[in-house]
């Protein structure tokens, strides 16, 4: 006879095969008591919105409506009823229908209960619909109405737009319905009234639109007035649309580096007044220099520099600009220190409208004053270099990277010479200056190589002034220099000499300078350097002149294959922008 048990193993996995038993049917019987609740919930619900169109069909016609609604009657339109222990909420919708085009007519009102149950776990609301009539034919109704038509910015009908009606001055009537397949909500039986009902149309993820009063505080002669309402007359309003957009702000410097809380004004075209924008904001970028202004509405946006430090040297895209409706728009604010008395020039292409990059704008006065700048391409410059050698990354304008020992920038501060020793310049030597590296921010494309002066004395030789240029994708890569042709066996010798297009895609950039004497009495300088570029941070048709004394200026904008532009131009104290317009 065997006396033989079981193992603590055994034991366990028995164990466990009877918990994943119990629990599968545990989880079957709580879905079956839950769907049994549901069914019992929903049987409720039918029962209680059958209940209530019962109830409203042995009404009195006239009474079929809601106390502070259109048409106006007993019913209240929300209202809380406790059936089976459980309470349901019950939301009544009734509209008159059957407008005629020319009056208004008694019609027959359709009737929709909705019935909600809060805390009924997955519940499904029930609607009820139906229609009811009066007991004799159609004739000459109370009141009058409206048809209100909700378009959106393609002038197509907006269905589902909510359209909330409420009297003004005794708040008594308020109605809320939503618009059909066509866009269109009648509403009939509307009491009359002079400028007497606010309405307000939107719908989730769109603008909003609505009616203002006559003589109201700060919109006293709206564009759209509140609805005046004529007994036994059909009164139309329309209303505009659309789901909302944002925008992406940014302010940045030439080189796209953020600029933090830069102040700007924004000011949209819409009107809902005389003289009073609809959308009209004081707004600042953050301290990462963004902004991001979400649920906007389709409109054409002017922006206006408020800043107190920084000064607008760029927008991008010009302003005024246009947001279309579901969209997002980025807008860049290319800012620069503020340099009093400046003119910022945008030109644009006659045709496109768009702004016109490779234009070239001479500024002048009669006072000396003779600048040209090209649309589109921006500028670094070093004017001086005493500051001495030793600086990888520019950041001290007065420094550079390295020198030859035969370069001198501490005898004449802004200028580079070749070094003087004994009193004599050395024939036989080349002085060479190494800049720093240039961080442009960005791939960019590369223009220009210039420099001051464009001319040497004689004594000194044929091209006794000459440049290498070089670039890299990244700032710890060996600089290569080369000349204008992409090897390293030419130099640019003439001042404004288009830089070579191997350059282009790169992001940091160094200049090497070389300087030769044929006379040990006479020594090359030079006064400035600098190189023109486009990156994403270089607004397309635009540039700026800073630091102008007050006065008139000739402006000449021009470039090939359009016709030339002159016009005088005003500078006062501050910032100001001037629009060219030129065409093919």
């Amino acid at each position: 006879m065997s006396n033989k048990g079981f193992s603590l193993v055994e034991v366990l996995v028995g164990t466990a095969l009877l918990v994943i038993v119990m629990i599968a049917f545990y989880g079957s019987y709580s879905s079956l008591f839950q769907i049994a609740n549901a069914s019992k919930f929903r049987t409720l619900a039918v029962q209680l919105a059958d209940e209530q169109f019962e109830i409203i069909r042995n009404m009195p016609y006239i009474n079929v409506g809601l106390t502070t609604g259109i048409p106006l009657g007993v019913l209240p339109q929300t209202q809380t009823l406790s059936r089976g222990g459980t309470e349901f909420i019950v939301n009544l919708t009734i509209r008159n229908i059957n407008l005629s085009t020319s009056t208004v007519q008694a019609s027959d009102k359709l009737v929709e209960i909705e019935v909600n149950c809060a805390g009924c776990p997955n519940f499904q609301p029930v609607v009820l619909t139906g229609q009811i009539s009066p007991a004799n034919l159609a004739s000459a109704g109370n009141g009058g109405a409206m048809a209100v038509q909700v378009f959106d910015a393609g002038g197509g009908p907006v269905v589902g737009a909510t359209v909330d009606l409420q009297s003004v001055a005794t708040s008594s009537v308020q109605n809320t319905d939503v618009t059909n397949n066509f866009g269109v909500l009648n509403i009939i039986g509307v009491p009359p009234g002079s400028d007497m009902y606010r309405i307000e149309v939107g719908k989730v993820g769109y603008s909003t639109d609505r009616t203002y009063p006559i003589g109201g505080a700060g919109n006293p002669d709206p564009v759209k007035p509140d609805a005046t309402v004529l007994d036994q007359l059909v009164t139309n309003i329309s209303f505009s649309i659309d789901r909302f957009s944002s925008i992406n702000v940014s302010s940045v410097n030439f080189l796209c580096s953020p600029r933090p809380n830069f102040n700007f004004s924004m000011t949209g075209a819409k009107q809902i007044g005389t003289g009073v924008p609809k959308y009209s904001q004081a707004l600042e970028t953050n301290g990462s220099g963004e902004l991001t202004l979400d649920s906007m509405e389709w409109d054409t946006y002017t922006v206006t520099p408020t800043d107190a430090n920084y000064e607008v040297a760029g927008i991008n895209p010009i302003s005024p600009f246009s947001l279309n409706p579901d969209n997002s728009q980025n807008l860049q604010f290319v800012v620069v220190p503020k340099n009093p008395n400046s003119l910022m020039v945008t030109v644009i292409d006659g045709i496109t409208g768009l702004p016109l990059s490779g234009a070239e704008v001479r500024l002048q006065n009669t006072s000396g004053y003779d600048a040209t700048k090209i649309t589109g391409q921006g500028y670094l410059s070093q004017t001086d270099w005493s500051g001495g050698a030793g600086q990888d990354i520019f950041s001290d304008i007065t420094a550079y990277f390295a020198g030859n020992g035969n370069i001198d920038t501490a005898t004449s501060s802004g200028d580079i010479l070749m070094k003087e020793i004994f009193g004599e310049y050395n024939t036989n030597a080349t002085g060479t200056l190494e800049s720093s590296t240039f961080d442009i921010g960005t791939t960019s494309n590369f223009y220009a190589l210039t420099w001051t002066p464009s001319s040497q004395p004689a004594l000194t030789g044929d091209n006794s002034v000459k440049f290498q240029f070089a670039s890299n994708a990244s700032s710890s890569d060996p600089w290569n220099f080369m000349g204008p042709d992409g090897t390293a066996s030419t130099y640019y010798l003439i001042p404004n000499t288009p830089i070579s297009v191997d350059h282009n895609g790169k992001r940091y950039v160094r200049y090497l300078t070389y300087l030769t004497t044929n006379t040990a009495t006479v020594t090359p300088m030079v006064s400035d350097v600098s190189f023109s570029y486009t990156s994403g941070c270089i607004p397309p048709g635009q540039v700026i002149y800073q630091g102008l004394s007050s006065g008139t200026y000739n402006i000449t904008v021009s470039k090939t294959g359009y016709t030339t532009y002159t016009a005088e131009v005003s500078v006062v104290s501050g910032w100001r922008e001037e629009k060219v317009i030129i065409s093919p």
